[in-house]
């Protein structure tokens, strides 16, 4: 309805590119692995709704092992040949951060939040989406700020890491800087720079609570602290209890689920079976 009260009728015309899936190269090159990821969140979520003993890991697997099985380029049971291609390269990762999340981990969630978080995901665009279940870490330091892995490898005493799940944000200062914090530093003149590192995260998480709705909680926590466990929830546990490599990491997480790495080393010896 146009503003004078005429009806108006709009024609787009749209050119696309049309293939019958028998060339995978075609295929390939027109993935979306974000839009993919959030398509396989509602989904499987939905699939948890309507159908009856369903179940989201073996679901999530299965579809993903197909994928790399048709569109990987790998030779038969050589699992060391095995390469994705740039627009699927992430994909894995994606699943994997999507086993791990409240769409799929149901136990100790209340119903009501379970609901409430999947009308949200249906409602929300992809970037929006993909950040519920593969959040994004910046690390702030005295040498700038930039992205960080979304592994526990990023934990590191003189660090503040802001991470954005999107229904919440946490705000995580390493264990050398909570202690600066709490002796003071910052109220000092010949300390301005730290100051302003402990500023800047807090300026930029309350933006982000500013611009979205539903407006996410802040969780504002130290290392070794109860309020942690928002963070270590959605890193990927290179370092845990039981593996070589806690020795080299500043934290630990006390956890029995395998890693990122475990789970595309499965990944690909799966794919790779005759």
């Amino acid at each position: 309805m146009h503003w004078t009260g005429q009806l108006r009728c709009r024609v787009t015309t749209l050119t696309r590119f049309w293939t019958d899936g028998s060339n995978s190269a075609d295929l390939i090159n027109g993935f979306d692995q974000e839009t993919a990821a959030a398509l396989m969140a509602r989904l499987a979520t939905h699939k948890m709704e309507t159908e009856d003993d369903f179940d989201p890991t073996r679901f999530l697997d299965r579809s993903l092992i197909r994928l790399c099985q048709r569109f990987a380029e790998y030779r038969k049971d050589d699992a060391q040949s095995f390469i994705l291609h740039s627009n699927l390269q992430y994909f894995p990762q994606f699943m994997f951060n999507l086993r791990r999340s409240q769409f799929v981990q149901v136990f100790g969630v209340a119903p009501d939040e379970t609901a409430s978080h999947r009308l949200v995901l249906f409602k929300m665009p992809v970037l929006d989406a993909l950040a519920m279940f593969q959040p994004q870490l910046v690390s702030y330091s005295f040498n700038g700020v930039e992205p960080a892995l979304l592994d526990v490898s990023s934990i590191m005493p003189e660090r503040i890491l802001l991470l954005d799940a999107f229904f919440y944000v946490v705000i995580f200062h390493g264990a050398t800087v909570a202690q600066w914090r709490k002796e003071g530093y910052q109220d000092r003149p010949e300390h301005e720079a730290f100051k302003q590192l402990l500023e800047a995260p807090k300026a930029e998480a309350q933006q982000i609570a500013r611009r979205r709705f539903p407006v996410p909680k802040i969780v504002d926590c130290d290392q070794n602290g109860s309020q942690a466990r928002f963070l270590l929830a959605k890193l990927n546990p290179s370092a845990t209890y039981n593996n070589s490599t806690a020795a080299m990491s500043s934290e630990v997480i006390m956890t029995d689920d395998v890693s990122l790495q475990v789970f595309t080393e499965h990944l690909k010896r799966l794919a790779v079976q005759s």
